[in-house]
């Protein structure tokens, strides 16, 4: 789609007006009609000077759904002076492009391109681009949901300046609402509409930021609504309990969004916070997680972040992921939440996490890896005239089971695995030192001896 600039009909109503959702009706005609965004747009700030003087360059606007990105790039874009085109990348690649190139070519006139949910394109359709953001041939605008920094190539990327969008807040969306309410021409101004505070409340709370949402759903109670005695049509709180089933919660399997709260759950039950932890674990579960990859979590989260601490938090784990997969849902949320409440209360190591590590790197930085002649396998024939096995002690039969003897590789000297003093691992701590005193295994600063252990 082309056409100049001041051409807003051309960008803003693809159909007739009536036809179209409240929400589109009710798209801002300019920045000064655009609620939110103030820490981007405020008066001052670098963006809403560029884009009132029409000079913004390429630039990627990122944010979750409803909170105004494509408003606000149209709108950016109708400032620019420059022909517009559009494209989405959902239903639109490499041929679509190519014909966009080829009539900006034609023109004497810049060009600004805005790609709406640029992050749906393969990196070879943004390396297509590429060349023709960084000739200028056209002004990029690209519209995302999704981390620019995973899902725009290095590139392309290092072209644009990337503005980040928050959800809206309550505030913002009751402000939309009620413009929408008070709108005669593109909104429901001209109906005899009575909305009760409560359920005006109720629809902003459950659009979580989500402006599309709120007026969709004020637009389906609305038509919903029956009128009253004297014909004014009333939206009660049933009415839009009724027309929005539930909250939204913003959650994709494979979005940016899951990673950011499986990042937040699992430093929530590392953290020992039992209350954010299950909070995190209920908005997963309510926007349909998949159950495994939770309980998977769980697992991974017992061994690196408890360890010995308090073994059993392992097999809380361990038997909650196999219960998920024999329960199923609804029921796996009880399993789940009772898993995640252990862990969260549990006490913290990460010794175990931290001795695989070390001794990876040690062996990675070119440690001796031959096993030692007394720790290799004797059972087949001519084994001891090699030496394997010879000089082996066997700690069972010494006095508690134990006895000194070197199981590192000759010229490995350091010492792995440092427990603290958290929960079971405190007898590690206490053992380990007893044992180390009689070893003549020197520890990483060169001494020989250590009475104490970490407590880190």
């Amino acid at each position: 789609m082309a056409g100049p600039a001041a051409d807003q009909a051309a960008l803003f109503a693809e159909s007739s007006p009536e036809r179209l959702p409240l929400a589109a009706r009710m798209r801002p005609r300019s920045l000064h009609e655009y609620v939110g965004q103030q820490a981007i747009l405020s008066v001052g700030q670098p963006l809403r000077r560029a884009a009132e003087s029409g000079r913004t360059g390429s630039l990627v606007l990122w944010g979750p759904p409803g909170c105004g990105k494509t408003t606000l790039a149209r709108l950016i874009a109708l400032a620019s002076g420059s022909i517009v085109e559009s494209i989405s990348a959902v239903t639109e690649g490499l041929p679509d492009l190519k014909q966009i190139i080829a009539r900006t070519r034609t023109r004497s006139e810049p060009t600004l391109l805005i790609v709406d949910e640029i992050h749906r394109w393969s990196k070879a359709q943004q390396a297509a681009l590429l060349p023709h953001v960084e000739d200028g041939v056209v002004g990029l605008i690209g519209v995302t949901s999704e981390n620019p920094y995973f899902d725009i190539i290095a590139p392309l990327r290092s072209r644009l300046r990337i503005f980040r969008l928050e959800l809206l807040t309550d505030d913002d969306v009751r402000t939309i609402v009620r413009r929408a309410l008070a709108e005669p021409e593109r909104g429901l101004g001209s109906l005899k509409l009575q909305v009760d505070d409560d359920a005006l409340d109720m629809l902003v709370h459950l659009a979580a930021g989500d402006a599309r949402t709120a007026l969709n759903s004020l637009e389906a109670a609305a038509l919903a609504a029956t009128p009253t005695a004297d014909g004014t049509f009333r939206v009660t709180l049933d009415g839009v309990r009724e027309a929005m089933q539930a909250r939204q919660v913003r959650h994709d399997r494979q979005a940016d969004d899951h990673y950011q709260t499986i990042s937040a759950f699992i430093k929530s039950v590392r953290g020992s916070d039992p209350d954010a932890a299950v909070f995190w674990l209920a908005k997963m579960l309510v926007a349909g997680e998949d159950l495994r990859f939770i309980a998977r979590r769980l697992v991974i989260l017992a061994s690196e972040d408890i360890g010995n601490a308090d073994p059993h938090a392992f097999l809380v784990a361990e038997a909650a992921a196999r219960a998920v997969e024999l329960v199923g849902y609804p029921e796996s949320d009880l399993i789940l939440s009772q898993a995640t409440l252990y862990l969260a209360m549990a006490p913290k190591s990460n010794a175990a996490y931290k001795a695989i590590k070390a001794a990876k790197a040690a062996i990675e930085a070119g440690a001796n890896t031959e096993v030692p002649l007394h720790l290799r396998n004797a059972s087949f024939s001519g084994a001891r005239r090699l030496g394997y096995g010879t000089e082996y002690r066997y700690p069972h039969d010494f006095p508690g089971h134990w006895v000194e003897q070197r199981y590192l590789p000759d010229g490995v000297e350091d010492r792995f695995y440092e427990p603290t003093e958290q929960g079971h691992e405190r007898r590690h701590v206490e053992r380990l030192a007893e044992r180390r005193q009689q070893s003549d295994l020197p520890d990483r600063t060169g001494h020989r001896d250590r009475s104490q252990g970490s407590t880190e």
